[in-house]
């Protein structure tokens, strides 16, 4: 008797059960510990603040418990649409003065709770301040509405007030963290001060893929439509990387290498590419290590030697993988890179026709790679 009745229903339940375990957490421990001492500092800051503006006489809470809620979001994923200072302000306030005209419209408790969070979710998402604590201070709201809460000034102080002092901390904190908040998503701009899109971010999916993706996805997502795009660009570039990762450097490199040295004169250098028809020129010290690399764009400068204006070089080793320069070598600031031993003795090198000629002509290898050697940049 086949056993694949038996399989089919093991497989629908281990589907269904890994719906109840979560995701594992992006970031390592380290940031969960800063994330955990930001809303520490944040809630406590808050409340004493809050006690020294206020005073603790007051008929009002200095802290209500949605600000917990709110600390998660700013702390632990500031990233997030949810978390942004709009959202964050806009939602607790707004859904504030919803549940306290619910609670002074609607006698019965039970109902005035289930109205006041749906039109709080409904008003923020019209205002576009979409914060997930706001329910809960809707719902504090409505079963606090016989205390202090029953007034519109509840809106104010303390949720008005908590939120800005919470809000200020958490961005006070992600600037000394070296963290990006309010959150822009990061933009890689053209390289030559163009309206254009990165030409990786050109390749990929456009904002109007994803716009239509995220559309017909059918659930709401909580990640930036630009935020998106970018992951998707790095991934792709990860997946060229790990498909063409067996090709090493050393098998597309141009050996007889034309080099200058550090002291030759600018016109030299000059004459010397238009002769040859080079756009890239290696620039080597005293020593015979690659100092750095001169352009076509950079021989303006007269009077001047090859080491006062080569720029940084792009440096990898034999053992590189080619697609590992898929992504320097196609940002469009950068022309060649540099193949050096372990003293940083030129060996070879690689310029973008080199590259593009390698994907083109070279079967997608899928093997997994070994562990590449790393890009100076």
């Amino acid at each position: 008797m086949s056993d694949a009745p038996e399989k089919d229903v093991r497989l629908i339940w281990s589907r269904y059960y890994s719906a109840f375990v979560p995701a594992p957490p992006g970031p390592g421990l380290l940031d969960r510990l800063k994330a955990a001492s930001g809303a520490i500092g944040g809630i406590a800051i808050t409340g004493l603040l809050c006690g020294l503006m206020l005073g603790n006489g007051l008929a009002h809470p200095l802290l209500v418990a949605p600000m917990g809620a709110s600390a998660v979001l700013l702390f632990a994923v500031p990233a997030s649409p949810l978390a942004q200072p709009w959202p964050v302000l806009g939602g607790n306030v707004i859904s504030a003065l919803v549940g306290i005209a619910v609670a002074k419209a609607i006698a019965d408790p039970t109902l005035a709770a289930a109205l006041a969070v749906g039109a709080a979710i409904a008003i923020m998402s019209l205002l576009r301040c979409l914060h997930p604590p706001g329910g809960a201070v809707a719902l504090s709201a409505v079963l606090g509405a016989k205390g202090a809460a029953g007034s519109y000034m509840f809106a104010l102080v303390p949720v008005g007030v908590n939120t800005l002092l919470l809000l200020t901390v958490a961005i006070l904190f992600h600037r000394l963290a070296g963290h990006n908040y309010p959150h822009v998503a990061p933009r890689t701009p053209a390289p030559h001060g163009t309206s254009d899109p990165a030409p990786m971010l050109r390749a990929g999916p456009s904002g109007q893929d994803l716009a239509d993706a995220m559309q017909d996805y059918g659930d709401t997502l909580d990640v930036d439509e630009a935020d998106l795009r970018q992951l998707f660009a790095d991934a792709e570039l990860r997946a060229a990387e790990r498909l063409h990762g067996t090709v090493p450097c050393a098998e597309i490199m141009s050996r007889d290498v034309i080099h200058v040295a550090a002291q030759e004169p600018i016109g030299q250098v000059r004459i010397l590419m238009q002769e040859r028809g080079l756009l890239s020129l290696p620039v080597l010290d005293d020593a015979g290590r690659v100092q750095g690399i001169i352009g076509a764009l950079d021989l303006g400068q007269e009077g001047a030697q090859a080491g006062d204006i080569a720029r940084r070089p792009l440096l990898v080793h034999a053992d590189t993988p080619v697609a590992r320069l898929i992504g320097p070598l196609s940002s469009g600031t950068r022309r060649a890179a540099i193949v050096v031993d372990a003293d940083h003795r030129l060996q070879g090198l690689i310029t973008q026709t080199d590259l593009l000629a390698s994907l083109a002509l070279r079967p997608i290898a899928v093997p997994a790679p070994a562990d590449p050697a790393p890009v100076s940049r």
